[in-house]
């Protein structure tokens, strides 16, 4: 196919393929180290044994570490089989009740999916940032490119729990704050979604962002509401409003189609058994005061160290999040074959 004449006429059409082949080539490396790992340790073993040789078994413990390193990412991977999970994330951080105790909490969640995708290696961009009269934020959207950004951090849609005592409270009472967590994927360009203007109110306004690492003073941020579904989107990251409207546009574009997702998924849980993970509840509480943990939810998967998590150590969660979500299909499936049966 790559050597046919004309294959990159249709520029956008040869990168897509061009970008597949990448993934599968990357898989397919994957998994031969896998096994390239599980040779070798099984060789150093047989020459661990045979000359009773406690280096040589140091050396192979090492390579059945990193073998089952490899084969747990390789399973979570695995599970990333839906239709946008290759896709970059679109994220939204909103504070629940509370005023400044809440919006530093939201303030603090942007701060842990930073140091994450910093870790991971993908990039990100702060789209719109509404600072709080005191300090945290009102709301924050930003997008994460990157392999599997969407796959992993749709793990993080719902509620989060904070437990602490407040640092604005003269009176160091113990304070329990809320913040919602959105992610959509962004959408590819050959995808259409029908988007009438006249369905559109696109209001232009001065930035005023908390400036620095957040966003740039600029006088052309936009904000476009869509009427008939009331979404609301905004962008003054850009110093063009050229450009900041292109970028609402596309948050847009995202939410219309998650929507569109999430109706036909609705219709289709309505014949079956609802699932376990429910996305609009509380999914993770963490607990500050009177013990230090971080439990979520949804498998159970708890961490006492607190600080680990909130610098971007959350990727036990995700797994187990994505791990967890694959069992609940099966066994749903399962139900759906033996009812078929009988």
């Amino acid at each position: 196919m790559l050597g046919e004449p004309g294959f990159w006429d249709d520029q956008e059409r040869a990168q897509g393929i061009m970008k597949k082949k990448a993934s599968l080539e990357a898989e397919l490396s994957a998994f031969h180290e896998m096994e390239r790992l599980v040779d070798d340790a099984e060789v150093l073993l047989e020459l661990a044994r045979e000359e009773e040789d406690e280096e040589t078994a140091r050396e192979a413990g090492e390579k059945v570490a990193r073998a089952e390193s490899s084969i747990k990412d390789f399973e979570v991977r695995r599970m990333l089989g839906g239709e946008n999970d290759r896709a970059n994330a679109i994220v939204s951080i909103h504070p629940g009740a509370g005023g400044t105790e809440a919006q530093d909490w939201a303030d603090i969640l942007l701060r842990m999916y930073l140091r994450w995708a910093e870790r991971k290696g993908y990039k990100t961009e702060i789209v719109d940032y509404l600072a709080g009269e005191e300090a945290g934020l009102k709301s924050v959207t930003f997008t994460v490119s990157g392999e599997f950004a969407y796959g992993y951090l749709k793990a993080e849609v719902g509620v989060h729990r904070l437990v602490r005592i407040s640092p604005f409270d003269a009176s160091k009472r113990r304070h329990t704050s809320f913040a919602s967590v959105f992610v959509y994927p962004e959408v590819e360009e050959d995808i259409e979604i029908d988007i009438n203007e006249s369905d559109l109110r696109v209001d232009t306004y001065r930035s005023s962002g908390a400036g620095g690492q957040h966003v740039n003073k600029t006088d052309s941020a936009v904000r476009i509401t869509h009427l008939p579904t009331a979404i609301v989107v905004q962008c003054q990251n850009e110093r063009s409003q050229h450009k900041n409207r292109a970028m609402a546009m596309k948050i847009l574009k995202a939410r219309l189609y998650e929507l569109k997702r999430k109706e036909e998924e609705e219709k289709m849980e309505s014949l079956h058994e609802k699932r376990e993970i429910a996305w609009g509840s509380q999914i993770r509480s963490y607990i500050l005061q009177p013990y230090r943990l971080v439990k979520d939810h949804r498998t159970g998967i708890e961490v006492g160290n607190v600080d680990s998590v909130l610098d971007g150590g959350i990727d036990e969660f995700i797994e187990a999040f994505l791990l967890h979500g694959a069992g609940v299909q099966q066994e749903s499936e399962g139900r759906e074959r033996a009812h078929g049966g009988a």
